[in-house]
């Protein structure tokens, strides 16, 4: 899966698809996709991604209290 960046709009491979849909886990592992050559992997924090679209991650993502009461 792709998301982009906030910051530059760069793409970024998650490496770890549960951690991305994890709300307790506020970074994840992946490689920025920028030039020809493969990238090292690196922590992103949710807050600064989005999907390639520009549309925010959904709450359920990223907010461990979303649906308590």
């Amino acid at each position: 899966m792709f998301l982009r960046t906030r910051q530059d709009g760069s793409l970024m491979e998650v490496l770890s698809l549960p951690k991305l849909f994890d709300p307790f886990a506020t970074q994840l592992p992946g490689r920025l996709h920028a030039g020809e050559e493969l990238q090292e992997p690196e922590l992103f924090h949710k807050s600064d991604l989005v999907f390639a679209s520009g549309e925010s991650l959904p709450r359920c993502w990223v907010d461990p209290h979303y649906g308590a009461r």
